[in-house]
């Protein structure tokens, strides 16, 4: 017997019994984002020279660090997020802009029609990465200072105010930088320009506006991304960035924000043109 009931034939029925099997589900967007993302070895390398570049800046940072200067532990130990946030921000902006890169944005928007889980796959997958990243990083930084700590650098004591959160801090504004290098991707859908102007944000603007400081400079500099390194500083490291500028005084945990408003308003903004433009 090769028809069914109301006419449809027997195939016909047993497409229709394994398409929901077929159906896009939010975990197997997950997961083949995360495939994407583990199966480039240049992730992978691009970790790694990461993890990298934070021990051995805080490293060479360390040498020259006693108690003198005012530095607390923590800062020896976090001092290697000056060049590791640009693996950062390079991690996400890769992510953000591999579908473009290698033109499976058509396929991969086709099999997922809505997009935006495409998107929030994305986010997770960065936000895993970028705080596996800065775990290990962080790791190898106390790892790589613990000579210079024992000599004349000041010692990691988790008692002085403020150390224990500006380790947290360090994960923290890794994520919110590669969290916003993706959002910048996601938008702009070329990853030289989400690079730079993710670098443009979180690093070489605020020192470019360090070099001429006032009112203005400073206003600019307190509600750009860069604030979010201040999530890296102790309670004294705070208070002396703050008596030394004429700017607002956002605290430690309103430099968090202002970089979590910018990544949550990319993000929207990158959905936006996701939802409501056309892919390529």
């Amino acid at each position: 017997m090769t028809t069914a009931t109301r006419g449809q034939p027997t195939s016909a029925r047993a497409d229709h019994r394994t398409a929901p099997r077929t159906r896009p589900t939010a975990m197997r967007v997950l997961r083949a984002e995360w495939t994407k993302l583990t199966s480039v070895p240049a992730h992978l390398w691009l970790a790694l020279g990461t993890v990298a570049a934070a021990a051995t800046t805080a490293f060479g940072l360390g040498m020259f660090v006693d108690a003198a200067d005012g530095r607390s532990g923590a800062w020896v130990v976090t001092s290697g997020f000056v060049l590791a946030q640009i693996g950062f921000v390079v991690l996400g902006g890769l992510v953000g802009t591999s579908e473009y890169v290698t033109g499976t944005a058509r396929t991969t928007f086709t099999a997922v029609p809505r997009r935006l889980p495409v998107l929030a796959a994305q986010v997770l997958v960065t936000l895993v990465a970028s705080l596996t990243t800065a775990v290990l990083a962080l790791g190898a930084s106390y790892l790589a200072t613990t000579w210079a700590r024992a000599a004349e650098a000041p010692p990691l004591d988790l008692a002085v105010p403020g150390t224990g959160r500006a380790l947290a801090g360090f994960a923290l504004a890794a994520a919110a930088y590669a969290l916003l290098g993706l959002a910048l991707g996601a938008l702009l859908r070329h990853p030289a320009a989400a690079i730079v102007g993710g670098l443009m944000l979180t690093l070489v603007g605020d020192q470019m506006l360090a070099t001429n400081p006032g009112r203005v400079t400073d206003t600019i500099r307190a509600f750009l991304p860069s604030a979010g390194s201040r999530l890296l500083q102790d309670d004294a490291a705070v208070a002396s960035l703050d008596a030394a500028r004429h700017g607002p005084d956002l605290g430690t945990w309103g430099g968090g924000a202002v970089v979590l408003a910018w990544v949550v308003l990319t993000l929207a903004a990158a959905a936006y043109r996701l939802r409501r433009h056309d892919v390529r």
